[in-house]
């Protein structure tokens, strides 16, 4: 790195500038899922450091030979594969733009700082009787769930994290401070909903809020034997359930008896009406024989799950897909089996529908709004357990091919070409292209789902 960059990140920059051998490098270096050896770690403290972080980034980027990406941009950090860290180049740490202000009391308008978390902004949101639907997780970044798209416990009834943006702020790779809305840079606005951070550093949100309550949540738990039988029943009865019913199945966790771990059926149900809770939840507890239900009526804010570091050398890796209404039976029934046998990985269905098939398809650069349900498979552990377990993961999910679409950005441990194509449409990803190609060039952001500038 230049002398004279270094130099104009020192006189320009007023947040921490963490390097090798500083304080607090050990922790500011490494993500949540990831480990990295990044040459700097700049937490900007205003949209000017952003701006001057940029340049910094843009300086080295420009100077360097290797085609590996040398800037990484962290909100949350909880990226599987790794985006909130790297070796040998720049992280911009967002951590400390974090405010949460209610600017429209009338209209629920929310700004957000591009580094808070869920749990923070669910924590902020409480006191005003407001709410945004948002992931699962309480560490997880307001930047990195939104901006590829945001599944949560209010998706059904309130739909995705990013359906509720109405504008966004950033600093693009040349430093410009753009603001995107319905009103102004409509393209970049669409991009910014669903083309993850291809397009700048965003360094603010704003959302509208909804009023809320309290919420029925909780697990229901069946016998692994009957998961071919729940899982059916189950989703018969969310394709026509309220869009107050938001659930999902998981089972086969390695963790709690790979095929003999009970089936989890959690359910959260966006209102406080005990009648209506128990009319919409009730089909889902006849499924079965019940081993437990603790399902409750608890605050929004407490459902959110805080996130959990692994341990040094565990590795996550997810994989997950689409399926529509007709292709639901074929997928349940090919989980089912692969769930009762051993070695099999971690498996969730989410149920979705409601509120997000009711976003026009090119609405937004999120591309899945005709799935029904989204799969997840997860295998974890050491490195050679992981691999060890990849022939089987590729043989389930080589069955599961003809039945499944696309991929969701937020649940994939890698970024090929292949996961690039599943997470873009072939259509999708040239108009996102093209937004690249004006906001960022030189591609200086392709940590990331990379959509390239061509």
């Amino acid at each position: 790195m230049s002398t004279s960059a270094l130099n104009n990140l020192r006189r320009d920059f007023g947040g921490a500038i963490i390097e090798p051998g500083s304080a607090g490098y050990e922790s500011a270096s490494r993500s949540v899922l990831a480990v990295g050896s990044p040459a700097y770690v700049l937490r900007p403290e205003s949209v000017a450091d952003v701006r001057a972080a940029v340049a910094f980034a843009a300086a080295q980027t420009a100077e360097q030979t290797t085609a590996a990406p040398r800037l990484s941009v962290r909100g949350g950090g909880h990226a599987f594969a790794g985006f909130g860290t790297n070796d040998g180049g720049i992280v911009i740490d967002l951590s400390a733009l974090a405010a949460v202000d209610l600017i429209d009391k009338e209209n629920h308008l929310v700004r957000i700082g591009g580094g808070a978390t869920w749990g923070q902004v669910a924590t902020a949101l409480a006191t005003h009787g407001l709410a945004i639907s948002s992931g699962d997780t309480r560490s997880v970044g307001v930047g990195g769930l939104t901006l590829s798209g945001g599944i949560g416990w209010k998706v059904r009834k309130h739909g995705l994290a990013l359906d509720q943006l109405v504008a966004a702020e950033l600093v693009t790779a040349g430093g410009a401070v753009v603001r995107a809305s319905a009103e102004e840079n409509q393209e970049l606005f669409w991009a910014l909903r669903g083309g993850g951070g291809n397009f700048g550093v965003v360094t603010a949100f704003e959302f509208a809020a909804h009023p809320t309550t309290d919420v029925f949540h909780g697990r229901i738990t069946f016998p692994a034997r009957q998961a071919a039988t729940v899982l059916e029943g189950w989703a018969d009865h969310l394709r026509t359930a309220p869009e107050e019913l938001t659930s999902i199945v998981n089972f086969a966790n390695p963790f709690a008896g790979g095929p003999d771990a009970p089936v989890e059926v959690l359910v959260t149900f966006d209102g406080d009406d005990p009648r209506l809770a128990a009319e919409a939840i009730g089909p889902i507890r006849g499924l079965g024989a019940v081993i437990d239900d603790d399902v409750a009526l608890r605050p929004y804010g407490d459902i959110l799950v805080e996130g959990v570091i692994p341990p040094p050398g565990i590795r996550f890796a997810p994989r997950s897909g689409f399926a529509g209404e007709e292709s639901v039976p074929a997928v349940l029934r090919i989980l089912a089996e692969a769930g009762a046998a051993q070695g099999a990985p971690a498996i969730s269905v989410r149920s979705l529908g409601g509120a997000v098939s009711h976003v026009p398809e090119e609405a937004t650069a999120y591309a899945h709004r005709g799935a029904e349900l989204m799969i997840v498979t997860t295998t974890a552990g050491p490195g050679p357990v992981v691999e060890a377990a990849r022939p089987a993961l590729d043989a389930l999910w080589g069955r599961l091919a003809p039945h499944v679409t696309g991929a969701y950005a937020n649940f994939l441990g890698s970024a090929t070409e292949a996961d690039v194509a599943a997470v873009y449409p072939e259509r999708t990803y040239e108009r996102l292209a093209a937004v690249k190609r004006e906001f960022d060039p030189g591609n200086l952001f392709s940590g990331n789902h990379n959509v390239r500038p061509r």
